[in-house]
Formats: structure tokens, sequence, C-alpha cells
């Protein structure tokens, strides 16, 4: 536990001493700072009740599934702007950059894991715009393509992120969803267009490799709806 009054350590400095360089599992042409059971990321995340988890520290089903998508199909970003919610580590973001978008956006929660995509993105060679933000509730973005990678792990944050991609997907925004179908995944508004067997480390799976799937928005809600 982190002691009262210690100061928190330069994120940049910390990942770069206790996350190393490697290739993410199932998807060996993009290489992150992961963490390791003696990553010590006590050190670097808070306590408090308002800092987030680290969940950057990891490459989740979701993303990897998403990152592995795109670069089977580079034809779904190639020259269009690509905004990742959710970005954790850059990992999907990273993909659709290596894939040729034309411009890439990372947006997280998290201040650390915009530090994370900065120096992700450079080992990788791409360039991303991150910034730390919560925009579920703003207007729709100007993008092309919104990519959302496990975002369903939680029920009142599903309820906000649905909200958000319906309203982005009636302004014209293509949604794409990655996610081995954890608990709030809302499987009747969308419609599967892939599976991937991916490792996972979040959920409690320990990286092992799971099924997971690449989502599109259902367009039928929207001919039912008011």
């Amino acid at each position: 536990m982190k002691r009262p009054g210690m100061p928190n350590p330069d994120p940049a400095t910390f990942i770069k001493a206790n996350l190393p360089i490697s290739p993410v599992p199932s998807i060996p042409e993009i290489r992150l700072h992961q963490a390791g059971p003696a990553s010590g990321l006590w050190r670097l995340a808070g306590r408090g009740e308002a800092d987030p988890p680290p969940y950057w520290t990891y490459p989740w089903a979701g993303g990897v599934v998403l990152a592995r998508h795109l670069l089977d199909r580079p034809e779904m970003v190639n020259g269009r702007r690509v905004l990742d919610l959710g970005a954790g580590s850059g990992l999907v973001a990273i993909a659709a950059a290596k894939a040729g978008a034309a411009t890439v956006t990372a947006i997280d929660i998290d201040a650390n894991a915009i530090v994370a995509i900065g120096l992700n993105a450079a080992i990788n060679g791409v360039k991303i715009v991150a910034w730390a933000a919560d925009i579920i509730e703003e207007p729709p973005p100007a993008t092309d393509l919104l990519v959302v990678g496990d975002l369903f792990y939680d029920p009142s944050l599903a309820l906000r992120v649905m909200a958000f991609l319906r309203r982005c997907q009636a302004s014209g925004i293509e949604v794409l969803i990655g996610d081995p179908e954890r608990a709030y995944l809302p499987h009747d508004e969308l419609r599967r267009i892939a599976t991937h067997a991916v490792a996972d480390f979040g959920g409690g799976s320990g990286g092992k490799a799971v099924p997971a799937g690449v989502f599109a928005l259902s367009g039928d809600m929207w001919k039912a709806g008011p």
C-alpha cells in the first residue's frame, strides 16, 4: 500500500522502467509496454476511490480481437478517421494506424493510459493523438469510425456507452465493438461480423485464449425506433 504523502512517480519513467516491451499475444505485429507480476503498479496507480484501475497495463480480449480484425481487414480503416474509445494501452488505435487510417485519436479516462499510448505509439512507429477525457455524455465526435474494445464489464457503464454509440450511429459514424461476450454486452442490439480466438488478460481469464467477437450495431433498431 502506498504511504500517505508519497509522491506519485513520473508515469513515463515508471512505465519504461517497470513495464517491459513485448509482443501482444495473438498480435505479434504490435509491441506494447505490458505489466507483469513484479511491476509494482500500486506505485503508479492511486488508491483513492476516484483513481481508475490500471486496465491499460494488460491486453484485454475486446481490444485484442478488434486489433486483429483491423490488421487483417485494412480496408475497414484505410484513409478514414478513427477514434478509439476507452483506448487503454492504445492497442486498437495502433492497429488502426498500422492498417492505414488517415488519422487516429485515442481517448481514455486514465491520464496514465494516455502516457502509455504515447510511448506505445512511438514503439510501433505510428502517430496517434491521445487525450484523457470522458466523452460519452458529449455530442458525437468528428470521426468516420468509432472502435470500442471491452467496455461492457460494468452494468452502468454499459448503458452509458450504448446510449453514446446509438447517438454516434445516428449521426453517420460507423461503430465497431470488440468483446469476448462479457456479462453486460447487449447482444440484441448488435450484429456479429467476425470471431477470433485471442488471449485475454481481463475478466479473470489469466491470459488464456477465448473466443471474442467483433460486432456492429444493428441497423434494425433504428428503423423500428421513434
